[in-house]
Order: structure tokens, then sequence, then C-alpha cells
């Protein structure tokens, strides 16, 4: 009998090797690649060109279809990331940092899904059926209609699904199933992947919505291949840091809604709580006016989010002073730094610069610019920004100040909390700026001089 030819593929980028290697050529990531066997050809050999099929329906673009129907779970920031409720026949992909409240957030959603008329099942591969009850009893979700099941066998999970038909399984968690028929350990890449694609395609057959969780790399990526994220229709992250009781469901894709929404919780004794209005929540414990602290008008997803920018610059004794960023991309701020020195002249060089988002917010629109200059310069000169000012606009290399979208809606939301004050580039078009005092301008140069008196 002819021994099986097997294949090295990258599981990074897909890209085929003819031996294996530490290192992919092609994405240049480490230990990625991986041994398996490549795809059959049919029958003596033939390629797949060679056997006739079913003849598939095509269609128009100008062919109309109805939007998909959709459950509400009640919980109005998980339906607001799931992009207005929950999908039949959609596969969801949620990871997070271990302990950061996954399962808490599942069983909660799960509940309320149940309640509002679905056929619910939660089944874990990671705790016993009583450590789940525990949890349950202690959120005052016992008396939930949620079939619940502990298993990591996939054969087994998917024969009681087929039986059982929910509306909705969580399986909780992807890295602890185990497929019979792929002979590597489970949590492995070839496990990983088998699992999910058995999982969302008896999604898109049967109907069930299904959500899967996944661990994350310390890197914090989804751990396994990347092509799960592909396979599903939606991938949310649950951030947070543990020091917080601030936790954030973001959507970094979505197949039914927009990415880039954000759901924000609060993390209580009694489970995880829904927070309405995340800006008074995120400067609810702000002080008078300090130097270093800035306030951001910006934008996550649909939704105006107003957070607060801390620094702290000090001599610095060490021949590399410190750069510690929390909350922001420190590669964007290393290049605030130099534009600042470069056509401002304001020197960061033997200086420590701490910088942090309040509350554990992760802020990635580079509207956050004009903002992290202020309370740079603000920390360094030892200067305080009036309480009722907020700040956006992006930097370019030139320094120039470059307007942002939605405007109005940033500014409508300070305007709601109390703000009076606002900073933003030349060209910024809003019409929601009544009763604001707006000052536009044009390039840093003219706000370092506006504000400190420099430049």
């Amino acid at each position: 009998m002819a021994k099986t030819p097997f294949a090295f593929t990258c599981y990074s980028c897909g890209a085929s090797h003819k031996k294996w290697g530490g290192k992919c050529d092609a994405c240049g990531e480490w230990n990625t690649i991986i041994e398996e066997a490549p795809l059959s050809k049919g029958p003596a050999g033939k390629s797949l060109g060679a056997h006739k099929g079913r003849v598939i329906p095509l269609s128009t673009l100008a062919s109309r279809e109805e939007p998909p129907p959709r459950t509400c779970s009640g919980m109005v920031e998980f339906d607001r990331v799931l992009g207005g409720g929950l999908v039949p026949a959609s596969a969801i992909l949620v990871g997070g940092d271990p302990g950061i409240g996954k399962s808490t957030l599942l069983l909660q959603a799960t509940a309320r899904f149940a309640r509002a008329g679905l056929k619910t099942m939660y089944i874990s591969g990671e705790e016993a059926s009583a450590q789940v009850r525990m949890r349950a009893h202690r959120l005052d979700l016992a008396d939930a209609p949620v079939s619940l099941a502990t298993e990591t066998n996939l054969r087994d999970i998917l024969t009681t699904l087929d039986a059982e038909r929910p509306d909705l399984v969580v399986i909780d968690s992807i890295q602890t199933m185990w497929a019979d028929n792929v002979e590597s350990a489970p949590g492995s890449v070839s496990q990983v992947r088998a699992a999910a694609h058995e999982l969302v395609t008896f999604a898109k057959a049967r109907g069930s919505a299904v959500v899967i969780v996944g661990h994350v790399t310390k890197e914090g990526q989804i751990a396994g291949p990347r092509v799960v994220e592909h396979m599903v229709d939606t991938v949310l992250y649950f951030e947070g840091e543990r020091g917080h009781q601030f936790r954030i469901l973001r959507a970094v894709k979505n197949r039914f809604g927009p990415a880039g929404e954000i759901g924000v919780f609060e993390m209580t004794g009694e489970g995880l709580a829904e927070v309405a209005n995340p800006s008074a929540l995120f400067l609810s414990e702000r002080g008078q006016a300090a130097p270093g602290s800035a306030v951001f008008a910006g934008i996550e997803g649909t939704r105006p989010v107003l957070t607060e920018v801390q620094a702290l610059v000090a001599p610095s004794s060490l021949a590399s002073p410190r750069r510690t960023v929390v909350g922001l991309d420190a590669g964007r701020v290393s290049t605030i730094l130099a534009v600042l020195e470069s056509r401002c002249g304001i020197p960061f060089a033997g200086l420590d610069v701490f910088l942090n988002v309040a509350g554990g917010m992760k802020v990635q629109e580079p509207a956050v610019d004009l903002a992290v200059a202020a309370a740079l310069l603000s920390a360094r000169e030892d200067v305080a920004l009036p309480a009722d000012l907020v700040i956006f606009g992006e930097i370019s290399l030139s320094g120039a100040l470059r307007p942002v979208g939605q405007a109005e809606n940033r500014l409508k939301e300070a305007q709601k909390l109390g703000f009076s004050q606002a900073i933003a580039p030349e060209r910024t078009k809003a019409g929601g700026d009544e009763g604001m005092r707006m000052r536009r301008l044009p390039d840093l140069v003219t706000f370092v001089g506006d504000m400190f008196g420099a430049g």
C-alpha cells in the first residue's frame, strides 16, 4: 500500500513547504509550520474537475434578501456588540485573558436567551457541572431553562446537538475539544482547526447559533490557527485589567453588524452589570484638574466614549529613559514624542515618560494623538488643562492637525457630560457645537503656543 504523502503548511499564512522548518520563509513567523495530509484527488487519483457535480444556483447583485431575524437577550450591551441581537446559524468566537470573566458573561447571556424563549445548551470542557451550577446560583440564574453538560469528545457533542437541535449552544472552550479522527492532542493546531470546522458546519447545516470560547496567547491573540477566525461570522474579544472593575466586549469582526463596536460591563459580586453610559463611568473618579490629565472625545464602533489620558514626565537617571504606555499604541506615542521634539522644539531626552488610559480602556484610533500630546505637555510643563476641556485630532509627521470623523457625535457626548470647551483640528466640520467654545487649530506649533505659551 502506498504511503500517504504529507505536506508542510504554515497555519499563519498558508504557505506550503517541502520540509519542516522553524521559521516560515513567506511570512517570517516562527513555529507555525505543521505537517498535514494533502487533499485527496478522488478515485484513481483523478482531479475534481474530472467528475461531474451538481450545478449550483446563481443570482445577481440586484437580488434582494430579507435581513436575518434576530433574537435579543435583553443585555443591551451584549446585543449591541452582536449587531442588534443573535442571528440563527451564526458562529461566534469569544476570546479573552484567563479569569477575565468570559464564562460569567456567556452564562449570563445564555440564561437571558433561554428566558427569551430559545432552546439553549451550555457545554463545558473545563469545569465540572457542579462548578457551573455554583456560578449560576451566585448569579441568581439557577431557574433559567439552560441545558448543561460537561464533555470534551467532539463526536459525542455533535451527536447530542443533532438529537436536541438547540437554538443556541455555548462551547467552553475550543482548546479542550477532542476529535477522535485527528491524531494529535487536544489544544493542538490540528485539533482546534478540526473542532472549529465541525462546529461551524453544524451551525450552518442545522440553523443553530454556536458560541465558541477561545483562549488567548500572551500576545493577546486567540490561540490556535488564524483560520478559525476566518471560519466564524463574528469574533469578539473580552478585555479589561484585573485591577479594574470595568470589562469591555469588543467586536473585531462581524458579518452581521459593525466591527469595532464595544459593550461596557462592570464586574460586581453578582456578575457583570451593564454600563449604559461608559463615558460617565470612565470619568467618574476624575477629580480636580491636575497636570498630565487630558480628556479625549473618542468613537468606539458607533458610540462616542470620553476617556481620560494620563501622563507623567519625570527626570531619568538612566542612559535610555523609560517609555511606559498602557492602553495606547506605544509606537504611535513614540511618533508623537518625535514630532514634539522635531517640529515644536520641545525635547523629552533625559525624561521618563509614563502614559495611561484611565479605567483600563484601550484606545486605538488616531484621533487620540492631540490628547496624548496635550497630556505630555501638561505633565512636562506642570500646567493643568481646564477641567471642562475635551480634545481630539490626528497629528501628522509634519506637525499639522488632521480632522477626524464623527466630530458632531463627539461634541454632543462631551456637552452631555458638562464639558464646555473643545480643541480640534482647523478643518473639523461639526454641527453640534452650539454652546461649546471651539478652538480649531491648524498645527501642533499653534496648539503649543496657545495652551502653554511656547512653540
